[in-house]
């Protein structure tokens, strides 16, 4: 009895410190964004209102353009070379373009037990103009394969820079589709998503990453085929789904 009790002690705190590893969005966490382009520019000042210490990984953190970031966005903020960023942050928010993501993950050291939000849509412009798919694994699981350890979780891709700056510009809700493996890590990120004015939906594990990174494509193309703007709102059914549809 003694020793079933033991490991049931063992189980019980193994559980504890899963549960406390992550983070819960909205109480000051640290969070590195990984690349000065428009997306951290969008989201470093909007993480800071919010109370979480922002730092930006550049391999020239002392460039102008880099400092003027940091100085835009208070003074919780900071900049440093990618791995130095990664390696103080709890969260990893990986800002750069698809064609160099795997190399930049590879030089940010040990990620485990972090969660690293992948925002990159990859894609390729075929002869008739049509943006598509690169690669049939997605971004966020080749991301996963590479820091195993890590928490990834694929979200902000569906949205338009504006968007990330203000979610208000349409005059109407958008969503943000989550894909991850982890239940905790998704919860974080729906909570930060949720802080900054967006709705989240949890839409599976991370190899339907694949198919949330489709969204942009539709959003694109359509975008130049009709000239006109889409974001993306899953709306819920106010009556009951049918059982014979379900």
């Amino acid at each position: 009895m003694a020793s079933k009790m033991g490991v049931f002690r063992s189980l019980l705190l193994s559980a504890l410190l899963i549960s406390t590893a992550l983070p819960l969005a909205g109480h000051g966490e640290t969070i590195a964004l990984i690349g000065t382009g428009e997306v951290s520019g969008a989201f470093g000042p909007r993480f800071a209102e919010l109370g979480h210490l922002v730092i930006y990984g550049s391999r020239s953190p002392d460039l102008p353009e880099v400092q003027e970031m940091v100085r835009v966005t208070g003074t919780s903020a900071s900049a440093a070379l990618p791995d130095e960023a990664a390696a103080q942050a709890d969260i990893v928010m990986i800002n750069v373009p698809w064609s160099v993501a795997e190399e930049v993950v590879l030089g940010l050291g040990d990620l485990a037990g972090k969660i690293v939000i992948d925002p990159i849509n990859p894609r390729i412009v075929d002869e008739n103009g049509y943006r598509d798919y690169p690669t049939y694994t997605s971004n966020a699981e080749r991301i996963q394969n590479l820091a195993p350890q890590a928490f990834v979780v694929k979200a902000f891709n569906t949205i338009s820079a504006d968007t990330m700056i203000d979610p208000d510009v349409l005059g109407h809700p958008v969503t943000i589709p989550i894909a991850g493996n982890d239940a905790a890590a998704k919860q974080t990120v729906a909570a930060l998503a949720e802080a900054l004015g967006y709705e989240a939906v949890d839409v599976g594990p991370v190899r339907y990453a694949h198919i949330v990174e489709g969204f942009y494509l539709l959003r694109s193309n359509t975008r130049d085929m009709l000239g006109d703007h889409f974001e993306y709102h899953l709306r819920r059914r106010e009556t009951g789904v049918p059982q014979e549809i379900r």
